[in-house]
């Protein structure tokens, strides 16, 4: 039984194991799985039944998180009709301007063309009212950024970095063979299911290169991203100049989403806008062998009280009623400690120069993603 398998399915409350029923290191060792695993879709009972557009069928359970700039609410939901746990996100329409529709609209367009396992699925999109309602699988682990708020504040393994990367490169890798630019890579829209499934989520922000039948090699196009987001986006992106951008500023973000996941702590997050500005512009290369971006002390894991993230289809933000793993029984190692293979993927992902930089299927090849998988536990 998984940690979030015993989600009761009563309105009043939802529980997962408690502390004396799970391990020490059972999440760890649940994710760390080799990714090449062939991948279990959703069973074809729960993608093809649970498409009601009746609200009625939904019976929320509890909201676990906000989405879209806290503009949507995000529920575990029970579908009546079959028993079947899912993931409601409500957004009320009249509170979005233009852009914001716009935003929704391409990403439940997309969502609906887009197939494949390490991509965020939309089981069913309606309406009930100025409330959009859409319906997706239940995502028992929530994102990459609630792990780390909750099991591993101060940064996770190399080994679980690895497989949650392979999986959000791998749906990234997909996004640009189709001509499109994710351009919001960050953990809080990598996904983890019950099973360890990671996917992709946070389309709102995604472009395609693709116009009137034509694929362009750059893109001008720089929407009025949330000051949040920034710290992910690449020197290029955020230069905005005649030189434009492409699907190489994705690569770049998932340089700084790897630090994020070996230290607990966002790059850039504590830094004043323009001198985060200036630093990627034209300051050195953002280094992961910074110490103080990997603290070499011993420490214990605490439960992280932190905020909530932003983005429509990202992290579930456990409620207070939630019972988590005991902090006292998840430690970090005594001393960080992170391969050459790990520090050459980081530094390919963040050259200033997006030329330099791998593509997303030179990237799956990377040795990092080769090395064997009882390595650094």
């Amino acid at each position: 039984m998984s940690l979030l398998d015993c989600f009761c399915t009563s309105r009043t409350q939802v529980e997962s194991l408690r502390p004396e029923k799970q391990s020490e290191t059972s999440i760890h060792q649940y994710l760390v799985d080799e990714p090449t695993l062939s991948w279990s879709p959703p069973s074809t009972r729960a993608s093809e039944v649970v498409c009601s557009t009746n609200v009625s069928h939904y019976e929320l359970q509890v909201e676990i998180g906000r989405g879209f700039d806290n503009l949507t609410s995000v529920h575990l939901a029970r579908h009546t009709p079959t028993g079947t746990l899912v993931t409601i996100k409500i957004t009320n329409l009249e509170n979005c301007n233009e852009e914001r529709l716009k935003a929704l609209q391409k990403a439940m367009i997309l969502s609906h063309f887009f197939r494949h396992p390490n991509i965020t699925t939309y089981w069913t999109v309606f309406t009930v009212g100025s409330w959009l309602w859409v319906i997706s699988p239940f995502m028992a682990y929530g994102s990459a950024s609630q792990l780390l708020r909750t099991y591993f504040p101060e940064g996770m393994s190399e080994t679980l970095i690895r497989n949650i990367l392979f999986g959000a490169v791998r749906g990234l890798n997909y996004l640009h063979q189709n001509g499109c630019i994710h351009r919001s890579i960050k953990a809080s829209h990598i996904l983890i299911s019950g099973d360890g499934l990671v996917t992709l989520s946070g389309l709102s922000h995604l472009h395609s290169l693709v116009k009137h039948g034509q694929r362009h090699t750059a893109v001008y196009d720089f929407p009025q991203f949330s000051t949040s987001v920034q710290p992910w986006l690449s020197p290029e992106l955020l230069r905005q100049d005649l030189h434009g951008y492409n699907v190489k500023s994705d690569i770049y973000s998932v340089g700084i989403t790897a630090c994020e996941l070996a230290s607990g702590q966002v790059p850039f997050q504590d830094m004043h806008r323009t001198q985060m500005l200036l630093q990627k512009l034209k300051g050195p290369p953002y280094s992961p062998l910074d110490i103080s971006i990997f603290p070499q002390s011993e420490s214990r894991m605490k439960n992280s009280r932190s905020g909530v993230d932003s983005g429509i289809g990202e992290s579930v933000l456990v409620s207070s009623g939630t019972h988590t793993v005991n902090s006292d029984r998840l430690h970090t190692p005594s001393s960080k400690t992170f391969s050459p293979a790990f520090f050459s993927l980081v530094q390919l992902c963040l050259q200033q120069d997006p030329e330099k930089r791998p593509s997303a299927s030179s990237l799956l090849s990377h040795v990092f993603f080769k090395q064997p998988y009882f390595e650094f536990l």
